[in-house]
This record gives C-alpha cells, sequence and structure tokens, in this order.
C-alpha cells in the first residue's frame, strides 16, 4: 500500500524536461545517443504564439513523455524585457544558432534537426495541430 501511494505521488511530482541552451553540447549528447534535436525559437516574453506553443504542445503530456525518451531539446530564447534578460553567453549562443536556423529571425520558429545538424523539419509558426499530431510528424521523421 505504501509503495503505491509513492508512486503515486511521484507522478505528481515528474520532473519537467530539461530544454538546454547549448546546441553544441545537445550536438555531442545526440551523436552518442542518435537522438534527434528539436530546437525552439521564443520570444518567452512578447511572443503570444511562442507562449502558446509552449504551453498547448511543448509543455503538453504527450509531447512531454515523447521527447523524454526520443528527442534532445534547445530553446532559443529571445526575451525583450530586462527582467528576463539572458547572460551575455546566452545571447551569443541564441544569436549564433539563429545565423544557422532562423535567419530570417521568425517567432516561434522550431526545427527538428539530425545529429549532424541536418534540417528534418521547421514550423513556422503556431503548428496548426494537436500535441498529438505534432508528435506523431516527428515520430515519422525519426523513421
Amino acid at each position: 500500500m505504501m509503495k503505491l501511494l509513492f508512486v503515486a505521488l511521484l507522478g505528481l511530482f515528474s520532473i519537467p524536461l530539461s530544454w538546454m541552451g547549448n546546441f553544441t553540447e545537445a550536438q555531442k549528447q545526440a551523436k552518442i545517443t542518435h537522438k534527434q534535436i528539436l530546437i525552439n525559437f521564443s520570444g518567452s516574453d512578447w511572443c503570444g504564439p511562442c507562449i502558446r506553443l509552449r504551453k498547448e504542445i511543448l509543455e503538453s503530456e504527450s509531447f512531454e513523455k515523447y521527447a523524454a525518451s526520443n528527442l534532445l531539446l534547445v530553446r532559443a530564447d529571445f526575451p525583450r524585457q530586462k527582467k528576463n534578460q539572458l547572460s551575455k553567453e546566452q545571447i551569443k549562443l541564441n544569436e549564433s544558432l539563429a545565423e544557422v536556423y532562423n535567419k530570417d529571425g521568425k517567432f516561434p520558429f522550431t526545427v527538428l534537426v539530425d545529429e549532424n545538424g541536418k534540417v528534418l523539419k521547421s514550423w513556422d509558426g503556431f503548428p496548426d495541430e494537436s500535441p498529438q499530431a505534432f508528435v506523431s510528424e516527428i515520430d515519422k521523421l525519426r523513421k
């Protein structure tokens, strides 16, 4: 009975997915694990569709469950409010990543790449699909 209660409580406090800020580190891990990398370009404190994408799809149970075992996640955030400013180092990392994968500066912009950095698919704006459809689209590209 105690074990069952512990397992149930553990489910309530599941650890949120870890989004990395360094694409180079993600790529090193991807080469070892052979996982794909999902890059999300976001304006977390000013871009309405970015906030909606995060809340409705990227933080959905189906996406998180899938991503935990199949993807490495990188977020390149470009906040505007002073209180949300990133370190100079992180700003540089995000800008470098945008130069390669988001030259037009679109928000939100999501890119799926393989372990070598080759673009497999990109989503310009808020994907007009359910979290399950988004996951299944990614899964098809994995095979």
